[in-house]
């Protein structure tokens, strides 16, 4: 599988480069799928669910299945938190994978950066980082594109990657 990072610091707008590029590549007809890192603590189910009442009550994984969907939930219980190459292993083939955030991970990535979030440009210290994606322009010894250009990122994303609509079929 073909993966890809988009990153930056908190509220420099990473999500919504990931909705974007998500319906960009899809609308090129590649099947693609997305992994999130949260640094906080986070819950898909809420209090009073069928399921919510199965992991409170002591479960390591749920399970929750509908004619739309389905969800699995897995309990640490004080386990390590899983890394990016076990997270990817769980996942089902596609032609891409989005990862947000996992700044810290060597896969390829894009940089987020929005002048307004106050925060440093992380390209500057990592390789990893291909190219940024900004509100303004930047003089970076690698390519910027303007934060609102979803194609062109994508067009970057895909000739990185050497991914193609004919390709994935």
């Amino acid at each position: 599988m073909k993966l890809y990072g988009v990153t930056g610091w908190k509220n420099n707008g990473k999500t919504g480069l990931m909705e974007r590029l998500v319906a960009e590549f899809t609308a090129r007809g590649l099947r693609v799928s997305t992994l999130k890192h949260a640094h906080h603590s986070t819950d898909v189910d809420q209090p009073g669910t069928d399921s919510h009442r199965h992991r409170v009550a002591g479960a390591e994984e749920v399970v929750l299945a509908s004619p739309n969907r389905v969800a699995i939930m897995q309990e640490l219980r004080g386990a390590p938190e899983p890394s990016l190459t076990a997270l990817l292993a769980r996942m089902r083939p596609v032609d891409l994978i989005l990862i947000e955030g996992f700044k810290r991970e060597p896969h390829p990535k894009i940089e987020v950066y929005r002048t307004a979030a106050g925060s440093a440009l992380i390209a500057p210290q990592d390789a990893s980082i291909r190219a940024v994606a900004a509100d303004i322009p930047l003089d970076l010894d690698r390519p910027v594109f303007d934060l609102d250009d979803t194609r062109a990122i994508a067009d970057f994303i895909a000739a990185e990657l050497s991914l193609n609509a004919e390709a994935a079929q």
